[in-house]
């Protein structure tokens, strides 16, 4: 049962921090930032500081290559948890 909530919060975390990186990537601070900010304090903070920064020109985005990587390394810590919760699953 805590397994179960600690994944739901886990993965619930990481789809909020996403939204809140798109919410980023039309204002100056960027999706990256955006994402790393939200996963690092709470979606909420992060979704604060991005409303704070400036907007972009309209119909301009601000994805920089810290966006890329964090997309790659959080889709990938995802897959390894899904695994492993699936393989938790299978021995017990």
């Amino acid at each position: 049962m805590a397994l179960t909530l600690l994944i739901f919060g886990i993965l619930s975390d990481t789809f909020l921090a996403a939204l809140v990186g798109l919410v980023g990537a039309r204002r100056n601070i960027g999706f990256g930032w955006a994402f790393f900010l939200s996963v690092l304090l709470t979606p909420f903070i992060g979704l604060i500081i991005c409303l704070i920064s400036d907007p972009l020109p309209q119909g301009e985005r601000k994805w920089g290559c810290l966006g890329s990587i964090l997309a790659i390394i959080t889709i990938a810590l995802l897959v390894f948890l899904l695994m492993a919760v699936l393989g938790a699953a299978a021995t017990a």
